[in-house]
């Protein structure tokens, strides 16, 4: 087999397409020696991302990541393979503790990223971006950043040719094509495609919430759970929707906002009776009352659940774990601040913002509003059970408890 991977940085001149061929089997990979090119510092390049060595072996290493090699080198620790020894000598230091950071512990590969690591806890950002003076704590951030401004993508998918701006971002995409999920969980088993995605799905199972809001005190599990939650104390609403002219702080709020409200097509549809939705996570919600599968569990009692904010509405009213919100007017309490506004707006300030598009009528949530537009639709909920249509969903809930205790 034969694969067209590098070129001599030296001999290249940019005016014809030059290749070196490599044999699969062989880990001759050219005839160039470094000694022939002593005035060019890094003489072999990679044609797929351009990286440059100055070693053939190091080369040899690194032609791995693009041809699909085995990673040979593993971890006598931890058992985790890498595609290099200096990866694998790398890695090392994670266990040996030599670069180990004074304030949170972590340890790091080597002395820059340590470095590099410091300056989270002491703020320091000192790359700067020329264009839009944003800064930044790596040096290789600022590199990446700078790709907005440019349009740059250098680092292409092999499969279906989508551009990324790091090699990265190109790797993990390539697992859309091979749907590889190589990272488990070694609590419950689910697989993830991204290394990151596993560390923020562990915080599930240790309840880790390392980021703090600096007004209120609240905890987070992802730094991007603490942006959007600063939004409550900047009153910062970013997204508009083209219809209503309704704001939102969460673009995936305007989104779910969108469906809900202005749209009537229900495109999810439940494998087990047939009923439809809009959103694919309440299908999936929906599937579980069929299976019976309830993956939130209480860590203080025995009670489990179909739905996370069913489970943190549990921690709240039974084990008293959480952040009740409190009516500054009456002093009533709700387990969710999406509650406490609804609940000001109808019974405190009597705002019905949500206006029905078929009739004249108003309605103080966008819930109250989908369940009124049933009546100007032929839109049917039917019993997964007997087969029987019933107009509104709360009454073919009701129906289906006392169906289901006839079969």
């Amino acid at each position: 087999m034969i694969i067209n991977v590098a070129c001599c940085a030296a001999c290249y001149t940019g005016g014809t397409s030059f290749e070196v061929k490599i044999e699969a089997d062989s880990n001759d990979i050219t005839e160039h020696s470094v000694r022939s090119h002593d005035n060019t510092p890094m003489p072999y390049v990679c044609t797929v991302c351009d990286k440059r060595f100055l070693c053939i072996l190091d080369f040899t290493d690194h032609r791995r990541t693009h041809s699909g090699g085995e990673k040979s080198h593993s971890c006598t620790q931890c058992g985790k393979c890498f595609s290099s020894h200096f990866n694998l000598n790398k890695h090392n230091y994670l266990h040996t503790g030599k670069y180990k950071c004074r304030e949170c512990g972590q340890c790091c590969g080597s002395s820059k990223i340590l470095a590099e690591h410091r300056r989270i806890h002491s703020g320091e950002k000192p790359f700067e971006c020329n264009v839009c003076s944003k800064r930044f704590t790596r040096s290789a951030d600022l590199v990446v950043h700078n790709r907005i401004h440019t349009g740059e993508k250098p680092y292409k998918c092999l499969t279906c040719d989508k551009a990324f701006c790091t090699s990265g971002q190109r790797n993990s995409h390539m697992r859309v094509h091979t749907g590889e999920k190589p990272f488990n969980c070694k609590v419950c088993g689910k697989a993830f495609a991204k290394s990151d995605k596993i560390k923020i799905h562990m915080r599930v199972h240790t309840g880790d919430k390392p980021y703090n809001c600096h007004v209120c005190g609240k905890a987070f599990s992802t730094s991007g759970a603490l942006f959007s939650h600063m939004r409550l104390h900047t009153g910062e609403k970013p997204y508009k929707c083209s219809v209503c002219n309704k704001y939102f702080r969460q673009s995936s709020s305007l989104d779910v906002h969108t469906r809900r409200v202005h749209s009537n097509t229900r495109p999810h549809l439940c494998p087990y009776c047939g009923k439809q939705f809009k959103m694919d996570q309440s299908l999936k919600w929906h599937v579980r009352i069929h299976t019976g599968v309830k993956p939130y569990s209480c860590r203080h009692c025995s009670a489990s659940f179909i739905r996370d904010d069913t489970l943190k509405r549990h921690l709240l009213w039974t084990h008293n774990e959480g952040t009740w919100f409190t009516c500054h007017i009456c002093q009533k309490k709700f387990g969710h601040s999406g509650h406490l506004k609804t609940h000001l707006l109808s019974v405190h300030k009597d705002v019905k913002s949500y206006v029905c598009s078929e009739c004249p009528k108003h309605f103080c949530t966008a819930a109250e509003l989908i369940q009124h537009q049933l009546v100007h639709t032929d839109l049917q909920f039917c019993c997964g059970l007997c087969g029987k249509w019933f107009k509104h969903k709360a009454n073919v809930i009701r129906h289906f408890k006392s169906c289901s205790d006839k079969f």
